[in-house]
């Protein structure tokens, strides 16, 4: 059974997770401590800063890997840079809403939403742009063998390559438009 590298590379991955996901939960179920795993308590309980700094870890982190696979792939840094430059523009703008807030008011339902939304926000760009420099990368070896042959090709491949990235861009921001600063 040949795969193709990619498949076979997502497949690993995918393997990994499973594994893991099952040895925890034999774990949870072998030693009696299902009951301490309880998700509200971790959302209600970890600081809306980790949150939003996670969110916006995910966000460059997983932007940068996708333009990187992408550049990889394909050998072109021209259609895939973009993903990683959407990616580093959210995390600047995710950056500004955070402030100082003194301790007793950290964990307000305001706040709360704020880190919350941040990171749904940066993980939903991270993983846009990953996928989206996966793709880019896939078709870009394509586009430019049809550049090869036909040159008016070039703009029209490129317009709809950078549309799926702007596509993250745009519902990352529509994630935390409503989130202010923290306060």
């Amino acid at each position: 059974m040949d795969l193709h590298p990619l498949l076979l590379q997502l497949h690993i991955l995918a393997s990994t997770a499973v594994s893991f996901i099952s040895v925890v939960g034999l774990y949870i179920l072998l030693t009696g401590t299902g009951e301490k795993f309880n998700v509200g308590r971790i959302l209600q309980e970890t600081s809306p800063y980790v949150w939003a700094l996670i969110g916006m870890g995910l966000c460059i982190g997983l932007s940068v890997t996708g333009a990187a696979w992408g550049i990889f792939i394909t050998d072109s840094a021209l259609l895939d840079g973009a993903h990683a430059i959407y990616g580093v523009i959210l995390t600047i703008i995710y950056s500004a809403k955070l402030s100082d807030v003194p301790a007793d008011q950290l964990y307000t339902t305001s706040n709360l939403f704020i880190g919350h939304a941040i990171f749904w926000g940066g993980l939903t760009v991270g993983v846009c742009n990953l996928l989206c420099g996966l793709s880019v990368g896939v078709t870009g070896s394509s586009a430019a063998l049809a550049d090869a042959q036909i040159p008016e090709l070039f703009v029209k491949v490129l317009v709809v390559e950078i549309f799926g990235s702007v596509l993250g861009l745009i519902v990352g921001l529509l994630t935390t438009g409503k989130a202010a600063d923290f306060r």
